[in-house]
């Protein structure tokens, strides 16, 4: 059950949003061979200027399409996670535009009784899960 933050700059339509959206749940889906109702995504839109992401001197070219993806789960092979940000990559370029100088990717990972879905109850550790 990965929680999928994205940050963004602010401009885009509902649409472009909802199709962002939907080809991340694709990538998350083939990467990480989760259940389709495992989606669990918010968007955050910023003012330009309140996202300073810089190249790390890999000479990446940003522009005003930016994506921070953050992704919150619990662990995953490291196999899983270069699936992940390749099929994130393909996804968001072929269904939304987005260079690959635009994507920014970060995985933090945590345990199984890190997670309540609801009802003050850690629903991995009581096996409702």
């Amino acid at each position: 059950m990965p929680l999928v933050i994205f940050d963004v700059i602010e401009g885009r339509s509902d649409a472009e949003l909802q199709t962002l959206l939907d080809a991340a749940h694709r990538a998350v889906l083939s990467a990480f061979e989760v259940p389709s109702r495992d989606r669990y995504q918010i968007v955050h839109e910023n003012k330009a200027k309140h996202m300073v992401i810089e190249d790390t001197g890999l000479n990446l070219t940003r522009t005003r399409d930016l994506v921070v993806v953050r992704v919150i789960t619990s662990p995953r092979a490291e196999e899983q996670k270069q699936r992940f940000y390749a099929e994130l990559y393909r996804e968001l370029k072929e269904n939304c535009g987005i260079e690959g100088d635009d994507l920014m990717v970060s995985i933090t990972t945590n345990s199984k009784g890190d997670w309540s879905f609801g009802k003050g109850v850690a629903q991995y550790l009581t096996g409702d899960l």
